[in-house]
């Protein structure tokens, strides 16, 4: 069976990412590899194992395109209206938290943010299958 273990962006700049990353959401470096041609670095956090992988193609300076297949990563917090206002304060500039039903019930609240390089991030409250 796969177990899935990260998933890796393009960044430009990998301080100001490692900087989002922290401070939006308590990913810290598990590891930096770096290379003649570009650097890899993978955050986490102590919830589980799974990571970002940051991947810096050095001599790149261009912002990437993100075309019009990526759709977004995403995390769960206890409490989304908590987050989303510690995210304005922060001046994350999250959009507005929003809310999906299914049948008269909560399916899922919700906001989203987008980090340095525009990659969006989707922070769903813990509830139903969003655990």
């Amino acid at each position: 069976m796969a177990k899935a273990i990260h998933t890796m962006i393009r960044v430009l700049d990998l301080d100001r990412s490692i900087g989002f990353y922290n401070q939006a959401f308590g990913l810290k470096v598990a590891d930096h590899f770096d290379f003649d041609g570009f650097a890899l670095v993978y955050l986490r956090n102590d919830e589980n194992d799974f990571e970002i992988e940051l991947t810096l193609n050095k001599g790149h300076t261009e912002a990437y395109t993100h075309g019009d297949g990526y759709g977004h990563v995403a995390v769960c917090v206890d409490d989304a209206e908590a987050e989303h206002a510690r995210f304005k304060e922060l001046e994350l500039n999250p959009t507005d938290v929003k809310e999906f039903h299914r049948d008269g019930a909560l399916m899922a609240r919700f906001f989203f943010v987008q980090d340095p390089d525009g990659y969006k991030i989707e922070v769903l409250e813990r509830h139903g299958r969003y655990q």
